[in-house]
């Protein structure tokens, strides 16, 4: 069976809940993942960008995949984020980890290197050749300074089977639908952004890996699943009842407005790791009144 049709709908980036001192809370981790499983996402994404994996050490990213193995006992699909602005470095990394229980990784695109559109496709291609797994390509100009383009996504899919889909987070729906206008057949295209996530699959995109689902798992996949089956209608309120709150999870950084809503849901703490610190008192009031209004 193609594991790709399991990446379809929402998935999940999880955060990763710290103690006060800076240590892993595994309690949290467990609360959290069984949160989101029960409430019916599609897939669980570990070590992504949500999940501050830039500030883990190799010890404690295995520490964080045993943990979410362990807990979600094969119950949802799992994608490990795995990348990096050092191609020989994330060529390494496929030597490390055990890659037998995920589907698919969700590479970010070269940061601060400020790469040209030929040494993003060169850098993917040789993770396309190298990695034990399918590559989600992941586009985020926002934090890496860097666009992956419409026409190099689209040369890289067109020309490496192994690359499955891009998780879109660019902002750009002219990009977007450029896009999925071109790519072959079940390429997925999936939204970065949580608040363009109904539009871009009306525009024809597979779904979402969701910053939103971590607190509201039901709600959000139950308006990614409306909207994958064209009942937009159900799919537009749910979207507009989770917009205020997006807006604000995003108000000042991200992941310290998602972790601060839930510690207020006793799911998990609300710590950051530097240089990340908790989203301002403005921010958290405002959080506050519409978590108890929801």
């Amino acid at each position: 069976m193609n594991k790709k049709i399991f990446l379809k709908g929402t998935g999940v980036a999880l955060v990763t809940p710290f103690h006060a001192d800076g240590e892993i809370d595994f309690a949290g981790l467990d609360k959290l993942v069984d949160h989101v499983i029960r409430g019916k996402c599609e897939y669980l994404v570990v070590l992504g960008t949500t999940g501050e994996s830039v500030t883990l050490n190799k010890e404690e990213k295995s520490q964080i995949i045993h943990r979410v193995v362990t807990r979600s006992k094969n119950r949802i699909p799992l994608v490990l984020g795995l990348g990096g602005n050092d191609t020989a470095d994330v060529i390494n990394q496929f030597s490390i980890f055990d890659f037998s229980v995920f589907t698919a990784i969700l590479s970010v695109s070269p940061y601060y290197n400020k790469p040209s559109q030929e040494g993003i496709y060169q850098h993917y291609k040789l993770i396309a050749r190298k990695s034990p797994l399918p590559v989600i390509l992941y586009n985020v100009p926002g934090r890496t300074s860097s666009n992956l383009s419409a026409e190099t996504t689209l040369r890289l899919s067109n020309e490496h089977d192994s690359i499955i889909g891009i998780k879109e987070a660019s902002g750009n729906m002219e990009q977007c639908m450029n896009i999925i206008r071109g790519r072959r057949k079940n390429f997925l295209v999936i939204s970065g952004d949580d608040n363009l996530t109904l539009p871009l699959i009306a525009s024809g995109a597979d779904g979402v890996i969701s910053v939103v689902a971590n607190a509201f798992p039901k709600d959000f996949s139950s308006m990614v699943r409306y909207s994958l089956e064209g009942k937009m209608s159900a799919a537009r309120k749910l979207h507009y009842k989770l917009m205020p709150i997006t807006d604000q999870l995003f108000a000042d950084g991200n992941p310290g407005g998602i972790k601060f809503a839930l510690s207020q849901m006793n799911i998990c703490s609300p710590h950051l790791r530097l240089p990340l610190v908790p989203p301002n008192s403005s921010v958290q009031s405002q959080l506050k009144k519409l978590l108890e209004s929801y």
